[in-house]
């Protein structure tokens, strides 16, 4: 072996710096390219466009409110108990329901209700919501969300694909167009 062919130190830990730098690189790249590309490759799971039920009719009694809770359609195992997802159900007047989301509309804390006051009321800011979901005091600037519900076979039934959000929760005001002379 001459002197030329002799694999030198310096060389021997360029190449190692060279492959260790190749499959760092490599480390970072997937997570970035999974994320880039999920649009392309992602798949509608089943269950985002359900109607699940809180249960029978007959569980809400006519001018109360109860706490019913339903299945998350698209928890998996691990999630445990936190795939179940408690709601608000007022029977306006026996035909009539309303279904809100228990998170108060200000920082999302679990609104109570409090059937001595008619009033939901948040522990963390002091929020306070009317029987009929609309904001009565305190930070929240808007009433409880609220879910699209249907009443089927005696069943009462709230569509799981569609998130509360503030759009559904409040009327929006209507636009004044002030022209000047």
């Amino acid at each position: 072996m001459t002197s030329s062919d002799a694999v030198t130190r310096r060389g021997f830990l360029m190449k190692i710096g060279l492959l260790f730098n190749a499959a760092v690189g490599v480390a970072l790249s997937v997570p970035t390219l999974g994320y880039v590309l999920s649009p392309v490759s992602r798949q509608h799971k089943p269950g985002y466009d359900s109607w699940l039920s809180l249960g029978s009719v007959d569980q809400f009694p006519a001018g109360q409110t109860r706490l019913a809770t339903y299945h998350n359609p698209v928890a998996n195992f691990s999630d445990g108990e936190t795939a179940d997802i408690p709601c608000w159900v007022r029977n306006v007047d026996g035909k009539n329901f309303q279904v809100f989301a228990i998170n108060c509309a200000h920082l999302g804390c679990p609104v109570r209700w409090f059937p001595q006051s008619g009033l939901f009321m948040c522990p963390c800011h002091g929020g306070a919501y009317y029987q009929d979901g609309s904001r009565a005091s305190g930070p929240p600037e808007r009433g409880l969300f609220q879910h699209n519900y249907k009443i089927e076979g005696g069943k009462l039934l709230i569509f799981a694909g569609e998130m509360p959000t503030p759009g559904r929760a409040c009327k929006k005001p209507d636009l004044v167009v002030i022209q000047s002379a």
